[in-house]
């Protein structure tokens, strides 16, 4: 007997939105955590740009042809390597001319020795003046002068000839040349940018700012010891190098109410490089057992900072926080949680208070 069409329209749909009920999920997937105690370090954030350590800028110290270009740019150099070479000639004629003079001088001197003790027998004797001895002790006395000017003149004339080796006075890298072998260089040029520039990165620093209200824990944690200090690069996810707190500069900026600070890294991988801006945490304190949760679990809402919990009937409850600390990984919770309950990790974009969901615990942090 064939049913009637309002009937076998029913049984239809029926059979239709059935697989789907039994399809339809429980409640909204969520990834949920527990919160848990841990030593959290207590950072202080900055951006900061490194500096080289020593940074040298090679100029002629005398006029003259710059005769050959001995180092190669960027090339590691240390205290003595020979850099550059002026050309020599002018100052060694000048220095030879000063040895010449000398010489000469010394001649007159011996001259006037001789006369001034052969007078001064004759003066015993009295077949000479007294007058005349006086006047040949003068004059040798004047020649003495000579010679000791020429020794200053010839010391002159050495210093300036050997001003014309170019030689690195620290440990660094060259950077790129800026006069090229064949030009005449002018020491008193105003536009003379230098030979190249020496940059000691071995080790390197870093020069920051933090605001005055931190400097009296700065201040403290310093007096307990060295503080590490962190560099990461610009997403403040990759950590570059670690080093140390140097020193504070010796006061605060009054315009901005900050103070200025320098840390110093050994750098052997050349991970910082001078003039690049990286982002600082200074390692001040380490919180014991301090309840933490990730800090994709905290929200923040209008009346403050919060978290879903997951009550034992599966649904979600909107718990307020008060956050002491938060590194954009784990964030320290100070009031609000106590320890056991399970906090929405991930998904929370679709939660309301009461909402249903299906937890699954989130995967452990390697």
């Amino acid at each position: 007997m064939a049913l009637p069409t309002a009937v076998r329209l029913a049984t239809v749909l029926a059979c239709l939105v059935a697989p789907a009920r039994a399809q339809a999920p429980a409640g909204v997937p969520v990834t949920v955590t527990a919160p848990r105690q841990q030593d959290v370090p207590v950072l202080a954030r900055a951006i900061g740009t490194v500096q080289a350590y020593q940074s040298v800028i090679i100029r002629a110290r005398v006029d003259g042809t710059l005769d050959r270009v001995l180092f190669t740019e960027g090339q590691n150099v240390k205290p003595g390597d020979l850099l550059a070479q002026l050309d020599p000639r002018p100052y060694q004629a000048i220095l030879d001319q000063a040895a010449a003079r000398k010489a000469a001088n010394e001649a007159i001197v011996a001259n006037a020795r001789s006369d001034v003790a052969r007078y001064t027998e004759l003066a015993a004797s009295q077949v000479a003046s007294r007058q005349k001895v006086e006047q040949l002790r003068a004059a040798l006395a004047q020649a003495e002068a000579a010679v000791r000017g020429d020794d200053a003149t010839i010391a002159a004339a050495q210093l300036n000839l050997g001003f014309t080796r170019i030689t690195s006075p620290v440990e660094g890298r060259v950077g790129l040349r800026q006069v090229d072998a064949g030009n005449f260089i002018r020491v008193a040029d105003p536009s003379t940018t230098g030979i190249v520039t020496i940059a000691q990165i071995h080790p390197i620093s870093l020069l920051f700012t933090l605001p005055q209200d931190l400097l009296p824990r700065v201040q403290a944690a310093m007096r307990r010891g060295k503080l590490p200090v962190l560099a990461y690069s610009s997403d403040d996810k990759t950590k570059l190098a670690e080093g140390e707190l140097l020193t504070l500069d010796s006061s605060i900026d009054a315009a901005t109410g900050t103070i200025k600070l320098k840390a110093v890294f050994a750098n052997a991988d050349d991970a910082l490089w001078p003039g690049q801006f990286v982002n600082v945490r200074v390692r001040m304190d380490v919180r014991r057992d301090a309840l933490t949760v990730p800090s994709a679990a905290v929200l923040r809402g209008a009346a403050g900072m919060y978290v879903y919990l997951v009550k034992p009937d599966g649904t979600v409850a909107v718990q307020a926080v008060t956050v002491d600390q938060d590194d954009g990984q784990v964030a320290v919770i100070a009031d609000g949680l106590s320890g056991p309950e399970k906090v929405v990790l991930a998904g929370q974009s679709r939660l309301t208070s009461g909402t249903r969901v299906v937890a699954t615990d989130a995967k452990p942090a390697t």
